[in-house]
């Protein structure tokens, strides 16, 4: 089973989500990407009982906030996982989405609060024992996260990064099938 985890006020049928969707239907293989709340304890709480609920080998793929969230789950649990413009200290950068967050999905808003940013801190991962279990997708020309903290974070990691691009990483479905390959 491969879980998709979204980033900050997205959702489980965001273009990336759908996209990796689509794809891993044509192949057959199993895939879900869960719209979780915005409150961090909430958000890994439904990710821990999704993964405790599968009998069948869990591989992750995470994309900006996601991609914490795939750190630490894939270090706790020994699983594979893909990093996509992951964020390596979100209760630092989302300091300025303090006070009215949007939700992409209907439009709507909620209230991101201090006590959010300190959950997030109880998921930090200090040294990584697999590193080969991660590959990083970067791209330099992301205006939302510094892509050198995550090559930082994870310098044995495997890694594609590319020039240019996006926080939501362009033209990321070029690379699924080197992620699936990853994945295997």
């Amino acid at each position: 089973m491969i879980i998709y985890i979204h980033g900050f006020g997205s959702h489980g049928y965001g273009g990336k989500a759908s996209a990796f969707r689509d794809y891993f239907k044509n192949k057959g293989k199993p895939f879900i990407a869960p719209s979780l709340s915005y409150v961090p304890e909430l958000a890994m709480q439904t990710l821990e009982e999704l993964i405790g609920s599968y009998h069948e080998e869990i591989k992750l793929i995470g994309s900006s906030l996601g991609g914490y969230y795939t750190l630490y789950l894939a270090q706790k649990y020994q699983l594979k996982a893909v990093l996509i413009n992951p964020a390596i200290r979100p209760y630092i950068t989302l300091k300025r989405a303090l006070g009215d967050a949007p939700n992409f999905y209907d439009g709507s808003h909620f209230e991101w609060k201090e006590t959010h940013l300190e959950m997030l801190k109880t998921y930090e991962t200090g040294y990584l024992s697999k590193e080969r279990n991660f590959m990083l997708m970067l791209q330099k020309g992301d205006d939302v996260l510094d892509y050198k903290e995550a090559i930082a974070k994870l310098p044995k990691a495997k890694q594609i990064t590319e020039d240019g691009g996006s926080h939501s990483f362009d033209g990321i479905e070029h690379y699924f099938e080197k992620i699936e390959h990853f994945l295997e």
